[in-house]
């Protein structure tokens, strides 16, 4: 595995290929103190590169630069120094912003307004025809899980946290975008509200969208990513696939209920059992062919997972080493 210091900049240019996003040695330094004579480097020096119909999760604990990096690309703060390319364009360009999309983590949204006013609103900045309008606003409105009835009638001051993350959502694809910036897409949402989330970013990365977002979350991440990318400390410390960053096997843990010893151990040579009664070890041979002999057997399959480092584990590692 490569680091990013092992990794020579990208060159700004346009290839066959030509990343969605392009970033060479961005840094963002600020000021601070009484007499602002105090300088605090919030991100420091950061390439990397996004390609078209990716989903790129971006990672780092609190304060590691992650959103600095997303106000960067967006053009709402400029670089110390450093350069990029946002679709071809530089950081900023006005023209870009028409094709892009984005979900701060804190959306602002007018409360004394319904939802769909709201995405009137947001339309009308888009300036997006009223006849196109009155056939995306319920579209969106059902992508994210928002009834018409609420989104007609009750003003959004009266909404609950996962209520107003989901009309974020809808107000960040209302122009239909090609390039769409999350920043924790799963606060506030409940179990159900987070797998809902997952599969729109799933349905959008279907549709070809490219997908960028940060998030806490880090088995969301691990189900929907491409790639990922850690910051720590304003450092971009790894990038790559998951495959890249946690490495292959072809070997599966499994845990399950019920079923023929005699014939698990044919399958689970190292087999053993937990306080709970389940079953558990580490799979020998075809996975469909062991998921039909449990059926066979009227076996419960309870878990069943690769034997790498999750991506948290992997996180938590390159963190404190750093």
């Amino acid at each position: 595995m490569k680091s990013v210091a092992d990794v020579p900049n990208p060159e700004l240019n346009t290839t066959e290929n030509p990343p969605v996003v392009l970033t060479s040695e961005l840094r963002k330094v600020y000021q601070t103190g009484f007499f602002l004579n105090q300088k605090v480097a919030s991100l420091k020096n950061c390439s990397l590169k996004v390609y078209k119909g990716e989903t790129f999760g971006l990672l780092g604990p609190n304060g590691a630069g992650k959103t600095t990096l997303l106000k960067l690309l967006l053009g709402i703060i400029r670089p110390t120094s450093g350069r990029g390319l946002l679709l071809g364009k530089p950081l900023g360009d006005g023209v870009v912003k028409q094709r892009i999309g984005y979900l701060p983590e804190n959306t602002y949204l007018y409360e004394y307004l319904t939802a769909w006013e709201f995405l009137q609103l947001v339309a009308g900045l888009f300036q997006i025809p009223a006849k196109v309008q009155r056939q995306r606003i319920p579209e969106l409105l059902e992508l994210v899980g928002l009834s018409l009835v609420d989104a007609r009638k009750k003003q959004m001051r009266r909404y609950s946290k996962g209520m107003l993350q989901r009309v974020g959502m809808a107000q960040a694809l209302i122009n239909d975008p090609e390039l769409i910036f999350l920043d924790e897409p799963m606060s506030g949402l409940d179990p159900v509200g987070r797998y809902q989330m997952r599969e729109i970013i799933l349905k959008l990365k279907a549709e070809g969208k490219t997908i960028f977002f940060n998030s806490h979350i880090l088995s969301e991440v691990e189900q929907i990513c491409d790639r990922v990318a850690i910051l720590s400390h304003g450092e971009l410390i790894c990038a790559g696939s998951l495959e890249e960053l946690l490495g292959t096997s072809d070997t599966y843990h499994v845990k399950g209920q019920g079923g023929d010893w005699d014939v698990l151990k044919k399958w689970i040579p190292n087999l053993a059992f937990d306080l709970n009664g389940c079953w558990y070890g580490e799979l020998q041979g075809d996975y469909y062919d062991f998921i039909a002999s449990l059926r066979l057997m009227a076996a419960t399959l309870l878990t069943m997972k690769l034997l790498r480092p999750s991506l948290e584990e992997f996180f938590i590692q390159q963190v404190q080493g750093n």
